[in-house]
């Protein structure tokens, strides 16, 4: 496929910066590798591609064999339209040297209409300049589009026996805004393809266009000069505010003149205690919230998966649904720690399975200890809806959880290993070193959750009573991890 050509896709990436355009073309090789869980989200959106084909069924398919063989797909769409067919998914245009892909072109009593397919559940203005090219090309191939419209998921649609398409879905015209953007089109092919045939790399420095609208995937290149840990780490400080103190050369935490920087307090404690490599500890607070813990203690982590077509009956797109747990308990603060565990097996609704024994494990007296309340009080909340036979039961769990992240997030304990965070990630290796995520097969959340749904969609490729164990493993981690963290408060 020719250099100077222009896709869909490449389009986007050059009105977000000319640079990533550049390299994209290019110096493709210095492209950062895709991390797994963004590819998790591809392969949804593929799906949800063509499960939104269902809207319009008994369609031609013109997808070309692989990605470099785009080109045929055009002439096999021209095809299709001059044999009649009025259904056509993945339908292929190419004008001025831009190369485009529709997901669905139909026509119907008012003539041809596109449609675009979402994974999202709301249409942002990158969708709009992502169908704008669409129509662009389309019209200029001769096909008089009456309307556009972007397929995108309904994120209120509660399943309820078999799917029903047309609820999943919301169809939304984006015509209007189409012909907003649309002349602006050709001049902004011009200015791109002139900057891919330039013998030079655009000269743009790093700004808040690296990750807007989409994570740049050259930000390994473009960010070489950044130290691992800079000014872009402060906590919670505006992305604006990070790029005025780049722009003014303040990159490292020395970098930073305190007389004149705008940080609140708990940012302050942040850069100081790093210049300093000081930390904070404020007794009494961590006295009051250790001695206002009552016996038995129970420390209780979930794991969630949400995927983008709900499999379960009572259950939304996107919503997070819970399939593991993790409880370690202490009777008294002398007492041996006991653990239980639960994983759902991806052949079944793991709710059910997850309510019954999570209300047996927790007893009825005690305080439940969590990270981040908001989380798990959430999640149990969503139970008593589907399951509100057991409200009273989890209702008492609710009642009885209490946040360990508190000390850490009011900055009643603060080191300089946390970096600004309250994340249990930062707080374990910065209070308890020889405890680490790093150790496992499986290290964060996102993994978990993705692996488990790669499993409940039967495209899990691996081992998968060594992959359970592996869960469990991160999931213990999770608790054993509090349990450590409280031991280090007390001490305090």
């Amino acid at each position: 496929m020719s250099k100077t050509r222009l896709s869909k896709s490449t389009f986007i990436r050059g009105l977000q910066c000319e640079k990533s355009l550049y390299f994209y073309k290019h110096h493709y090789k210095l492209k950062d590798p895709i991390p797994s869980s963004l590819q998790v989200v591809f392969d949804q959106g593929t799906n949800i591609g063509l499960l939104a084909q269902e809207l319009f069924p008994n369609g031609v398919d013109a997808s070309p064999e692989n990605h470099f063989k785009m080109v045929e797909s055009v002439k096999e769409t021209l095809d299709f339209i001059s044999q009649g067919q009025t259904i056509i998914y993945e339908a292929t245009f190419l004008y001025n040297d831009v190369l485009a892909a529709l997901d669905i072109l139909v026509k119907d009593d008012d003539g041809w209409k596109a449609y675009e397919v979402k994974s999202s559940t709301k249409i942002s203005d990158t969708y709009v300049k992502d169908a704008a090219i669409q129509y662009y090309t389309i019209t200029n191939s001769g096909i008089d589009l009456k309307d556009i419209s972007i397929v995108h998921i309904n994120n209120q649609y509660v399943k309820n026996g078999e799917i029903d398409i047309n609820e999943l879905f919301t169809i939304e015209s984006v015509l209007d805004q189409v012909l907003e953007f649309l002349p602006k089109i050709p001049n902004e092919v011009i200015r791109l393809k002139n900057i891919i045939e330039s013998p030079e790399i655009p000269q743009v420095d790093i700004g808040p266009h690296c990750s807007d609208p989409y994570d740049c995937d050259f930000k390994g290149t473009c960010w070489k000069h950044i130290p691992e840990y800079s000014v872009f780490d402060i906590s919670r400080l505006n992305k604006d505010k990070k790029f005025d103190l780049y722009n003014q050369g303040v990159i490292t935490f020395d970098d930073i003149n305190l007389g004149q920087t705008n940080l609140n307090p708990n940012q302050l404690l942040q850069v100081q205690s790093e210049i300093n490599g000081t930390s904070h500890i404020d007794i009494d607070e961590i006295r009051n919230f250790t001695n206002g813990l009552n016996y038995p203690l129970f420390f209780l982590d979930f794991e969630t998966f949400g995927p983008a077509v709900p499999i379960y009956d009572g259950s939304r797109p996107y919503q997070q649904l819970v399939f593991q747990y993790s409880l370690h308990i202490q009777e008294t603060s002398t007492s041996e720690i006991q653990h239980r565990e639960y994983l759902a097996e991806p052949t079944e609704d793991p709710r059910i399975g997850f309510v019954e024994q999570l209300i047996q494990d927790c007893g009825s007296s005690g305080d439940i200890l969590v990270y981040n309340i908001g989380f798990e009080r959430g999640k149990l909340n969503d139970l008593i809806d589907v399951f509100p036979q057991y409200s009273n039961e989890l209702c008492g769990i609710i009642n009885r959880l209490k946040d360990l992240m508190i000390p850490f997030q009011q900055k009643w304990y603060y080191t300089p290993e946390m970096r600004g965070s309250y994340s249990i990630k930062c707080v374990l290796p910065a209070l308890v070193p020889e405890l680490s995520y790093n150790d496992l097969d499986i290290k964060e959340g996102g993994t978990a959750s993705n692996t488990f749904l790669s499993m409940v969609n039967e495209t899990f490729e691996g081992d998968v009573q060594k992959t359970r164990r592996q869960l469990i493993e991160y999931c213990e981690l999770d608790t054993y991890a509090m349990v450590k963290i409280l031991d280090v408060l007390k001490e305090v």
